[in-house]
């Protein structure tokens, strides 16, 4: 007789009880829930302050170097728009004087007609592409009086000299506009930056920003220590010098060309100064050359303009504007450059210190050369 037995329900075993299909299925429920709240984000995966300080102050520094970008940007379009203005001026009077040598040609070829000479070569000429092929291949340059050759030539210098200055100006209309491209790009960089840099701000509570602010107090208290430091440096080499120049005057060898170049350019950095610190509260605004507002860049141009000097508009040109020295030989007036971008970029004033519009949100302001850090200066120049 045939077996008639029931199969078995489906299931598996748990602990060596067979349990059935529903219960599996809750098991699985609970070890895809258990697995899903091991993989959710916590509380302890957010940056630290330390982090986010870092972050901010890298996306102002970052948008602090597009600016500089934008600004190179500005000054090369505003440039290559006044070219184009001159070409398109240009080519305006050059087709006037083409259009009146057009008509003394018009004038050859009625008075041609009138004799009834050569006037289907006349009318020829006058809707040809290229006149002089047109004259190399007839004889009609034989029958012209001097007069009338003179209009030809006058008429065939016109063209040519139309037909270059309008190749000139097509160029540079694409140049341009290739120009408001990177400008758009660098204004659209800066902006994302700063955005960025207030999205991780506004996510602090009021307790992360009091502790952001001692962070950035006892970065300011290293910073100071680090200028009196440098201060102190350069008081003892001023004095040696002094002492040297003292005994080079008394043993008559004293340089007095020497003494009158560091008084003059002494004399310009108190410009300088004054300038800028008159400026002081200002805000920084990106892209800004004053009155009412700057970027590093901006500030600098213009105080060191106050002193007759005429700084090029970014840092990237300023740097190369004058004389690097070194940071221990740094003297009031000279410009302080940081990072390998070479920006921002800060006016000294002595002792360790300088006056700088420092970056988005900050006001033109007196500060440490150090309040980044000594590793983040790059350089020192002279302007004048």
């Amino acid at each position: 007789m045939a077996s008639h037995a029931k199969p078995r329900p489906a299931g598996t075993r748990v602990a060596g009880i067979r349990t059935p299909a529903l219960a599996t299925a809750a098991l699985t429920s609970v070890a895809l829930l258990s697995q899903t709240a091991t993989a959710a984000p916590s509380t302890d995966d957010k940056p630290s302050l330390e982090e986010v300080e870092k972050k901010v102050d890298d996306l102002y520094r970052q948008a602090e170097s597009a600016t500089e970008k934008y600004n190179s940007a500005k000054e090369k379009t505003a440039k290559q728009r006044a070219d184009v203005d001159t070409l398109l001026d240009d080519v305006a009077k050059r087709t006037e004087k083409l259009n009146e040598a057009r008509e003394e040609l018009g004038s050859f070829a009625a008075a041609q007609y009138r004799t009834g000479a050569s006037a289907p070569d006349t009318a020829t000429f006058l809707l040809a592409d290229t006149p002089q092929d047109y004259f190399d291949q007839t004889q009609l340059m034989g029958r012209m009086t001097d007069r009338q050759k003179g209009a030809v030539d006058d008429y065939i210098s016109a063209q040519s000299a139309t037909m270059k200055k309008r190749q000139e100006a097509t160029k540079s209309l694409e140049t341009l506009t290739e120009s408001q491209g990177d400008l758009k790009t660098a204004k659209a960089t800066v902006q994302r930056k700063l955005s960025a840099a207030r999205e991780l701000l506004s996510q602090l509570t009021a307790e992360e920003k009091a502790r952001l602010a001692a962070i950035e107090k006892k970065k300011q208290e290293e910073a100071a220590r680090k200028a009196a430091e440098l201060a102190e440096q350069q008081k003892a080499a001023e004095q040696k010098a002094a002492e040297e120049a003292a005994a080079a005057e008394k043993a008559g060898s004293s340089s007095s060309s020497e003494t009158s170049t560091d008084s003059s350019y002494a004399t310009k950095a108190d410009k300088t100064l004054a300038f800028a610190r008159s400026q002081i509260g200002k805000p920084y605004v990106w892209g800004a050359t004053g009155p009412d507002s700057y970027d590093c860049s901006g500030l600098t141009q213009a105080a060191w303009n106050a002193a007759g000097i005429s700084l090029p508009r970014t840092t990237y040109d300023q740097v190369n504007f004058g004389t690097t020295v070194p940071l221990a030989n740094a003297q009031p007036g000279d410009l302080v450059f940081f990072y390998d971008d070479v920006s921002p970029v800060g006016i000294y004033i002595g002792n360790g210190m300088m006056i700088h519009a420092p970056k988005p949100g900050a006001y033109v302001r007196e500060e440490s050369i150090y309040y980044d850090g000594e590793s983040a200066i790059h350089s020192v120049v002279r302007p004048a």
